[in-house]
């Protein structure tokens, strides 16, 4: 997947935990460490402005894209 989550990074910078962040977004641990791990496959925009607000950062601070070779039978173009 070419889009890599930043959240350790973002967390250390803050000195908050993934705890602490689960409970002031409002989403489940497990929830932010599929996400931290990079395993989500897609993120709500409520959440990704939660995270934002809560972490002071814009989404692009949260989230890189990185090109590189497609994962096995990812539809590049997203129409089927």
């Amino acid at each position: 997947m070419p889009i890599h989550v930043r959240l350790d990074r973002l967390l250390l910078e803050r000195r908050m935990s993934l705890t602490e962040l689960a409970d002031r977004v409002g989403v489940t641990i497990a929830n932010l460490s599929i996400l931290k791990t990079g395993k989500a496959r897609a993120v709500r925009f409520s959440t990704l402005a939660a995270l934002c607000r809560e972490l002071q950062c814009q989404p692009g601070d949260l989230m890189t894209f990185e090109p590189g070779p497609a994962d096995d039978g990812e539809d590049q173009d997203g129409d089927g």
